[in-house]
């Protein structure tokens, strides 16, 4: 059988260079391209050599579309801008797609959620098994606990970070909300300043630290008349996500045509 091939976008960032080595290490898959922003020092430069772990043959390109031709499936953990220019390149030519970008705005995440519905592409905030785990865990526990408790969300990421709150903390808020019934327009609460009266039963809040070289820590807060129950991920190493993604990688080449989420891959729908 031939090996899928893949091809990583921002292959130079920190999780580019993750992803390509984990999918080096894949024996069904091969690299084939690798792509990041125009006027990046390391273009040219070998992919594998870029990531610590010897010549792939694969330079950094500064274009998707002169590679595409030559991969199955993207990879792409960039910015919104760039997600969106070349998610619009893998629509065009009909291959499949890793989206693991976040920070979208409201017209962002529209034309995003247009274009992923014409191929088989998996978006998702986090691709970590135990984030998408606990997803699970906070769905549950919210509707068991109901409205008598109050939630807060905190996370804490690198100081290079650029958005905040981060992608996973919004997707855990918003399952906060379908599992209360609740609105996120009217209901989301980014951290609190000044003279801001008594917390509304409703409220959903949701808290951003940034220092360090921290790789990303998600916990959701239960608050309840004298008791509180705290779930808790941390990720010690960016390789649990790369990893994910490429496990996604592998499902998204039978998938059908559609948008689906790291729930799908791991879960079965």
């Amino acid at each position: 059988m031939d090996p899928i091939r893949v091809i990583v976008d921002g292959a130079g960032g920190r999780m580019g260079r993750t992803v390509t080595r984990v999918v080096a290490e894949q024996p069904d898959m091969q690299l084939v391209g690798a792509v990041d922003a125009p006027g990046m020092p390391f273009l040219g430069q070998d992919a594998g050599l870029l990531a610590g772990i010897g010549a792939l043959g694969v330079p950094v390109v500064d274009s998707l579309g002169s590679v595409i031709e030559q991969g199955d499936v993207v990879i792409e953990f960039t910015l919104p801008e760039a997600t969106l220019a070349n998610l619009r390149t893998v629509v065009e030519h009909r291959k499949r797609m890793v989206i693991a970008t976040t920070g979208y705005d409201a017209a962002q995440r529209q034309e995003l959620e247009r274009l992923a519905q014409q191929i088989p592409c998996v978006i998702a905030p986090n691709y970590s098994i135990g984030v998408n785990v606990l997803l699970r865990a906070v769905a549950l526990v919210a509707a068991a606990l109901g409205s008598e408790y109050d939630v807060e969300i905190t996370e804490v990421h690198h100081n290079q970070k650029k958005d905040a709150p981060s992608g996973t903390a919004l997707r855990l808020a918003e399952v906060v909300a379908e599992a209360l019934n609740r609105d996120l327009e009217s209901d989301l609460v980014y951290g609190r300043q000044g003279i801001t009266g008594a917390r509304s039963r409703r409220e959903i809040g949701v808290h951003a630290l940034r220092g360090g070289d921290v790789v990303g820590d998600h916990t959701v807060f239960f608050f309840g008349n004298g008791e509180r129950l705290e779930l808790t991920h941390r990720a010690h190493s960016r390789e649990t996500f790369a990893r994910g993604a490429v496990r996604a990688a592998r499902w998204v080449m039978t998938a059908p045509v559609g948008m689906h989420d790291f729930n799908a891959v791991l879960f079965g729908g």
